[in-house]
């Protein structure tokens, strides 16, 4: 095998693979990055850990063709540390050596007849704008758990419904729902999938801006899937498991709505929770033309600050954790937000609107649990 490339396509490709290479693989072979080259000029990347696969592939100038299996994590550190040159690459008997510039390395290679077969990717289900997607998916996953006691919940729910895919996470303090169109290849489509969080949002992130591929698993058990863009493709087992049926948790109506400037209440949250000692809230109290944030219980430091807002309905006091507050307004994409109450201790709707009095943004929707305010 010999090839030679431009290093930003090389590192792009390192960086992709990289992602699906296990920090502590169960078999020494996983730790590896498989890289073949044929006479037609193309160069394939892959990876695997049982769960995610990732493959990328580029156009090079291939002398001669093979395949290797090589450290990931030795060939992501090389491929971001070369001068910005052609490098080359060449297996010679069991090492490969890349060049690039006046650099050199020399990297063993693994045993490749010991390293897995890849899933293929699913048939093509539909295609969906790339940029949107990670929108999407960038506003939702910050709702999904960390807790891995809880797995269900560290995954997105992805519901496919015709045209139409909602996102859904949750960790029990919050819910957040991002609606979106797509493409499909079948208009009657209709499936349900439960995809880790992470793994969705790094795939959504690193695919670009153009069309993305969306490809699900056929049949009576939809188990696998997968996404493509741009010469990048990944795979991802489903996780098992219920849902918990979230959408009712949304309220029909809210008799008390606040509308605030989004960027002004992100940066007065900022500031009072600068006073919140660890797992402490910070209070927004509602009045006629202003809410009253106010944070800080001890004699140490407290902060307060006012700022403008539309108060629809009675006046009214909350308190919330200071980060799952500001990570629902930085999902919000519009310069206004409106909240919807019904009670003090029910969960909060956040909602996008342009103006106070204008048009709400319903493709997106986030719902926080109030902390409970000590008397």
């Amino acid at each position: 095998m010999k090839f030679s490339v431009d290093r930003d396509v090389l590192a792009d490709a390192v960086a992709w693979t990289g992602r699906a290479v296990p920090s502590r693989p169960p078999t020494p072979v996983l730790a590896g990055v498989r890289i073949e080259a044929d006479r037609s000029g193309i160069v394939r990347l892959a990876s695997f850990d049982y769960e995610v696969s990732a493959k990328a592939e580029f156009g090079a100038q291939v002398e001669s063709e093979g395949v290797a299996l090589v450290s990931g994590r030795l060939l992501r550190e090389i491929a971001n540390a070369l001068p910005h040159k052609p490098v080359g690459f060449s297996l010679e008997g069991t090492k490969v050596s890349v060049t690039c510039g006046a650099s050199r390395f020399t990297l063993a290679t693994m045993p490749v007849d010991q390293y897995p077969n890849l899933p293929e990717l699913p048939e093509q289900s539909g295609t969906v704008s790339g940029k949107e997607f990670e929108t999407a998916v960038v506003q939702v996953a910050s709702a999904a758990s960390r807790d891995e006691t809880l797995p269900i919940l560290t995954g997105v729910r992805v519901e496919i419904e015709g045209s139409s895919i909602s996102l859904l996470a949750t960790d029990r303090y919050r819910l957040a729902l991002r609606e979106l169109k797509w493409k499909p290849s079948v208009s009657n489509i209709s499936a349900v999938a439960l995809v880790r969080a992470k793994t969705l949002l790094e795939t959504a992130k690193a695919l670009g801006s153009g069309d993305v591929t969306v490809a699900l698993s056929s049949g009576s058990e939809i188990d696998l899937v997968g996404f493509a863009a741009g010469g990048l493709q990944t795979t991802s087992l489903l996780m098992d498991g219920d849902y918990p049926q979230v959408r009712r948790l949304f309220p029909d109506a809210s008799p008390i709505t606040a509308t605030v400037n989004t960027q002004e209440l992100m940066d007065a949250t900022r500031r009072v929770s600068l006073v919140a000692e660890r797992n402490s809230s910070v209070r927004l109290s509602f009045l006629a033309g202003e809410v009253t944030l106010d944070a800080g219980q001890t004699e140490d430091a407290q902060a307060s600050e006012a700022i403008e807002c539309v108060l629809d309905g009675d006046g009214i006091t909350v308190a919330f954790n200071p980060q799952y507050l500001l990570d629902g307004l930085g999902a919000i994409s519009t310069d206004y937000v409106r909240f919807g109450f019904t009670q003090e201790t029910k969960p909060v709707e956040f909602m996008g609107i342009s103006k106070p009095g204008g048009e709400l943004a319903p493709e997106f929707r986030y719902l926080l649990v109030p902390i409970r305010i000590s008397s």
